[in-house]
């Protein structure tokens, strides 16, 4: 299913992209050396429950994972690099982390993620890679034009991705979003232009590049959710939940 909004849908959805971005903007400040993955997610919680809101993930039991997930935000680190199931582990000096929050308020979902590391700036590697994922969606979402086709997003994002070096995995990829979480339509990180659906004013989309250092090969932990790097490779993460409008892209989780 993909779901178009409309305009006054689209200013509803506006709180939900600044709540996230104001958690992940929180978390990323709040999370030093010594931090539990457990308490990450427990501040996380208080935070949805002071606004109000859903998390996406506590009940969320896909095809892809061992569900329920169990808890309200993906803390992924240093080769893990999706659905990094909170777990007892304290952050070192110069862990990858990288967070991916989503929430339902007011009735809108929004869907982010980051990449830092923690503790300080980190290895030149590891900043050049995040700052790859993040170039590639801001290419990503400078394409996303009303009349645009998600293919167009994924060559975007492939030719960042490429052209710094990393090679690319298709297999989880961005989204749309609306009323419930992982809607229609897939979008790669990376493809041909001119292919896949026609981007409308209204359609929400989670757009979400990812890499590993040096595969494009995926294994999942024994825990049935946190997907890791084949090669024990370093990865990032970058994400924004954009809304397609007849004026261009407006991103809902754009973070100061």
């Amino acid at each position: 299913m993909i779901e178009i909004l409309n305009e006054r849908q689209v200013e509803e959805a506006r709180p939900a992209g600044r709540f996230v971005a104001e958690v992940l903007t929180t978390l990323q400040k709040r999370v030093q050396t010594g931090t539990n993955l457990l308490e990450i997610d427990r501040w996380a919680a208080g935070m949805i429950a002071d606004a109000g809101a859903t998390s996406c993930y506590v009940d969320y039991a896909p095809s892809f994972g061992r569900g329920p997930f169990g808890h309200v935000i993906c803390t992924s680190v240093n080769d893990a690099v999706l659905h990094g199931l909170p777990h007892d582990y304290k952050l070192r000096k110069g862990d990858l982390l990288s967070l991916d929050f989503a929430v339902a308020l007011d009735g809108w979902v929004t869907d982010s993620a980051v990449s830092f590391t923690v503790g300080g700036a980190g290895s030149p590697e590891d900043q050049r890679m995040i700052e790859a994922t993040r170039a590639a969606l801001d290419a990503a979402i400078a394409t996303a034009q009303p009349g645009a086709r998600t293919g167009d997003l994924s060559a975007a994002i492939g030719e960042v991705l490429t052209g710094a070096g990393y090679s690319v995995n298709t297999e989880f990829g961005g989204h749309g979003v609306g009323r419930t979480m992982h809607q229609d339509p897939h979008i790669a990180n990376t493809g041909r232009p001119g292919r896949g659906v026609v981007l409308k004013p209204g359609m929400l989309l989670a757009i979400e590049p990812w890499v590993m250092a040096d595969t494009d090969e995926l294994v999942i932990d024994p825990d049935g959710w946190t997907l890791r790097s084949a090669t024990g490779a370093r990865t990032a993460h970058s994400e924004h939940t954009v809304a397609i409008t007849a004026d261009g892209p407006l991103v809902l989780t754009a973070r100061d």
